[in-house]
């Protein structure tokens, strides 16, 4: 993994917390119904409608790059056609664990090609036909 998909990686999750982080502080529709009865936000940092456009446009702009992060991470993984595509494909199996598996013993040949007889177990239907003293 390079440092540029490290890093793109990196602040993708930072971008991702960030836009979490505006949501839960912005009100909802709501809440605006307080306001006539003295809970309004005149005395805010923001003032008194200045609090909500700023954290939209915050929010949309976090947005937009959080887009961009995502479309460079889908570039950057696409550029590497020799990366295994699988989980199962990217563990390495000990040099040990492939030494014990050299020494396993073949199966001869001939027990895999002889048939196998399954014994026939009589059922209930069978048994009960008279043809068997009970």
């Amino acid at each position: 993994m390079s440092w540029l998909h490290t890093t793109t990686i990196i602040l993708h999750v930072l971008i991702a917390a960030a836009i979490v982080g505006l949501v839960l502080l912005q009100r909802g529709k709501g809440a605006d119904a307080g306001a006539g009865f003295g809970a309004g936000a005149s005395g805010t940092v923001f003032g008194a409608r200045g609090s909500a456009s700023f954290l939209s446009r915050t929010t949309a702009t976090l947005a937009l790059l959080f887009i961009v992060t995502s479309l460079t991470l889908a570039y950057l993984d696409g550029r590497n056609p020799a990366a295994p595509t699988s989980v199962l494909d990217r563990v390495q199996v000990p040099a040990q664990q492939q030494a014990d598996d050299a020494e396993l013993p073949a199966i001869p040949e001939t027990a895999a090609e002889e048939p196998v007889e399954v014994p026939a177990t009589g059922g209930a239907n069978e048994q009960n036909q008279g043809n068997e003293p009970q």
